[in-house]
Order: structure tokens, then sequence, then C-alpha cells
């Protein structure tokens, strides 16, 4: 298994993830050319991954993921057009969606750019998929979590509450569906060894929505700081208000959420208040 993306690893960290090799470059279709091998399966996972990014600098947000989609295509369709191809697209295409849960058929109606960017992605796998016969899976993960993340709420709300009092954005209220990072992998994992006749669309999620204060609230128990946690009333430019995933289509291929949420948080709040190694 091979690796291409940013990021100096040393062997001994690239090894630990299971990849044979890992190459720090640029993803292009030259270097995939170059260290691509002859793979089966290609999970193209780089791309940009926040909402707030893209508002500040959209043209980059553009180039990260809907330019290293379309060369990841073109690799495929020139060099391993028998390659399965799977994408993590975003709860974002959505936008505000009217009903909950959301369905994978449900209008695509994104509201950043970042959200814009992933529907573009997918538009252009779905092309390559019936102009080329490109084997396609997009996965349109929601709120992904887990030891290790170094941003997004969790990290954010760590940071905030390790020092006392807080206040956050929006009113709380908001709700989200959160899905442990080893069990995205998983289904990643899974839409890749899906039948590779089929174009698979599927949301990555758990159904059940969570909102915002619950997850802020506990981790701010784990702290000894209860009861000093405050919402601003003010949401983030882009940030739709419900995200709750409606998971028809994965009972296919054997797959279902396997971590507790609350669980979770716990062993992420001992990882940060351990220095987050």
């Amino acid at each position: 298994m091979r690796g291409i993306g940013h990021g100096a690893w040393t062997r001994a960290e690239w090894s630990k993830w299971g990849l044979s090799e890992w190459h720090s470059a640029d993803l292009t279709r030259d270097s995939l050319v170059s260290y691509g091998g002859e793979p089966d399966l290609i999970i193209h996972c780089a791309g940009s991954g926040s909402v707030g990014f893209s508002m500040a600098h959209p043209s980059q947000d553009f180039d990260r993921t809907v330019v290293t989609t379309r060369d990841v295509l073109e690799y495929a369709r020139l060099h391993r057009p028998h390659a399965r191809v799977v994408i993590p697209s975003s709860a974002s295409v959505y936008g505000n969606a009217g009903d909950m849960p959301i369905s994978v058929n449900a209008p695509l109606c994104p509201v950043s750019p970042y959200g814009m960017h992933k529907k573009m992605a997918e538009e252009l796998c779905l092309s390559y998929a019936q102009h080329f016969g490109i084997s396609v899976g997009i996965v349109r993960l929601f709120s992904v979590y887990g030891v290790g993340l170094r941003k997004q709420l969790l990290w954010d709300a760590c940071n905030k509450l390790s020092r006392g009092p807080a206040t956050f954005g929006g009113t709380g209220h908001e709700t989200r569906d959160w899905l442990h990072v080893d069990d995205a992998a998983r289904l990643l994992l899974a839409a890749g060894l899906a039948d590779h006749s089929s174009r698979l669309t599927i949301n990555g999620a758990t159904g059940v929505g969570v909102p915002i204060h619950r997850i802020v609230e506990t981790i701010a128990q784990a702290f000894g700081s209860a009861g000093d946690v405050r919402f601003s009333g003010g949401g983030r430019p882009g940030d739709p208000l419900h995200l709750i995933a409606d998971m028809q289509g994965t009972e296919v291929l054997d797959w279902r959420p396997t971590h507790s949420l609350d669980t979770e948080l716990g062993h992420f709040v001992e990882w940060f208040k351990s220095g987050a190694p």
C-alpha cells in the first residue's frame, strides 16, 4: 500500500499506518505516474478540510480539492482504467438541508466554497464514470473525530476549556452526526471493495444527530469547568445548522459504526491532557 501527499513522515511514522511506501509530494498526475505503482484501489483523501479556509482562500481550496481530483481521475483514465477510485466527499454538499435525516438523493445546495468544491469533485467523478468507465465510490463524510485531530470542535473546545470559562460560536443547538475516524476509514475501504461495476454514493456517519452544546459541556465537565460554557448566538458563515445522515445504502457494504461517542470523547480529552503527543 503506497501513499502520496504532504508531510515529511519518517519511515517509523508511515509504516505503522500499514504503508509500504510514502512519498512526500504534491498530488499531480506526474507524481502519480512516478510513485503510484499499479493500484487496484485509489482512495483520494487529498484536498481541503476547512470551511473557514475556503472562505478566506477560495482559489487555493479549489486547487486542493477540484484540481487534485481531476489529476487522480486522469491518472486512472490513462494508466489504471480498471482501478476503483474512492473519494471522501462531505456533508457540506447538502448545505442547509430542509429534511432530516439527509438522504443521498437530497438536493445539493452547498453554502460555502468548501461545499461547492466537494460537489464539483463529485461531479468530476461521475463524469469520468459515465464517459470513461472509471469505477467510483463517493462517501459523504459528516463530522469525523478522533484522537490525533488537532483542529475542529473537539480540539478547539479542549484548548479553550483547559484555560477556564469559554465562549463558542452559534447557539449550541446546532446538530452534527459524529463518526469516529476508525469507522470512517473502514467505510472508505468498504466502498473501495464494493462491486466495481457500480457507481456508489453513500453518507458516512451514524444516523444520530448530537447538539454542539452536548459535546462542549461533556468536555467542560472533564476539565472541571461545568457551567463555564457560553454561546455567542452567531454562527460562522458557510456552516449549516443541522447535519444528520440517512444511512441507507451502507447495508450493502456489511459496515456499521462501532465506536461510542461518549467513550471516545473521554479518550480525546485524556489524549489532550497527556500533551497530545
